[in-house]
């Protein structure tokens, strides 16, 4: 670990000189790149050279433990830095493991009901209020891009995407279906029921490298729906983009242009086509997916909300909190952060 800091340190050092160079300072563009690369490698400079200033107290205390007028305050010294410096190497540890790029992304979040019917539409209904309770917590701004309503309410397919400070690394353990068991507004004998929605994250991505070709492309315009009274209904204004070549649709509807809905509906279109890529990448690679939590797996069950008993059940780490009716108002902290802290422990122990 010491020699792959010493690397990082070297590297922090070569970026200052470069920052200086008059030749580098005049091209925007170099400049933006290198210091970005210095802002990645601050933290990590600045606790290594913590490190090493402990290292040499520690040092410097052991070299006097010898001596009878100083021997209390070296020993005090040897156990207040031997502390430090296993907590130091421990953050350092942490520092160290690849970021995940997408972390600091906004995200684009796809709720269906799926089995279970009435149910399982009105269900994904309680998933987006979840999820809205909780992106206003934490100060996020979400937005509906397209919404199929339920019969009995709900949603059959509800599309937003949310934006703000590091959304994606607190959201992207939610990608899987969930399963409440609960008493339906629908059953008329007091069974339980148990019923699925599925939910799907993706990172926004800009400038997405891919080439889409026209003649691919089948685009439906239509009167939109919903949300946002009469004047939403006045033109064609939603719009429908079918990928044929992967049977990929989008649709935008919360815009009142036609030429905005568009616009909107050809980023989601590549921010999809874009998922499915690295889906297919993952897949490929297999193994190198064991680290995460879960399997990766859009289709696998990752969370059960049992209703009568009050309790969320996260089945890929077995934590169970008994505040079911918390959650559903936006207190997914407790779930979330225990997903962090199972990912960076299995990182830690490199599985």
């Amino acid at each position: 670990m010491k020699e792959r800091l010493e690397s990082i340190k070297t590297r922090y050092e070569e970026i200052e000189k470069e920052l200086l160079n008059p030749e580098i300072v005049n091209d925007f563009q170099k400049v933006k790149k290198l210091s970005k690369e210095q802002s990645d490698l601050k933290e990590i400079v600045d606790k290594y050279e913590e490190y090493l200033l402990t290292e040499q107290n520690l040092n410097e205390a052991k070299s006097l433990v010898n001596d009878p007028e100083l021997k209390e305050m070296a020993e005090m010294e040897i156990e207040e830095s031997s502390e430090k410096l296993d907590l130091l190497h421990h953050e350092l540890e942490i520092l160290l493991i690849p970021k995940d790029e997408n972390d600091g992304k906004n995200i684009i979040m796809e709720i269906r009901g799926a089995a279970g019917g009435d149910e399982a539409n009105i269900f994904a209904g309680d998933l987006l209020r979840m999820y809205t309770y909780y992106a206003e917590k934490q100060g996020w701004k979400i937005e509906i891009d397209h919404q199929v309503e339920g019969t009995s309410g709900g949603f059959s397919q509800v599309e937003c995407t949310i934006k703000g400070e590091n959304v994606y690394s607190k959201l992207k353990y939610e990608s899987g279906a969930h399963r409440v068991q609960r008493v339906p507004v629908t059953e008329t004998q007091g069974r339980v029921h148990t019923s699925t929605a599925t939910v799907l994250v993706m990172p926004e991505v800009e400038d997405v490298d891919i080439d889409i070709k026209e003649s691919d492309l089948k685009i439906d315009v239509y009167h939109s729906s919903g949300a946002g009274g009469q004047s939403v209904n006045t033109a064609n204004s939603a719009v429908r983009i079918t990928h044929l070549p992967t049977n990929t649709v989008v649709t935008c509807q919360n815009e009142r242009s036609q030429l905005k809905n568009k616009d909107k509906a050809m980023k989601l279109l590549k921010i999809k086509l874009y998922d499915q890529m690295e889906q297919a990448k993952n897949k490929e690679v297999g193994n190198e997916r064991k680290s995460k939590i879960g399997t990766g797996d859009r289709s696998e069950k990752i969370r059960t909300y049992n209703y009568p008993q009050n309790r969320v059940t996260d089945h890929r780490i077995g934590f169970s909190v008994m505040s079911l009716d918390r959650v559903m108002n936006g207190e997914l902290d407790p779930i979330i952060e225990a997903l962090i802290t199972e990912d960076l422990k299995r990182k830690l122990a490199g599985e």
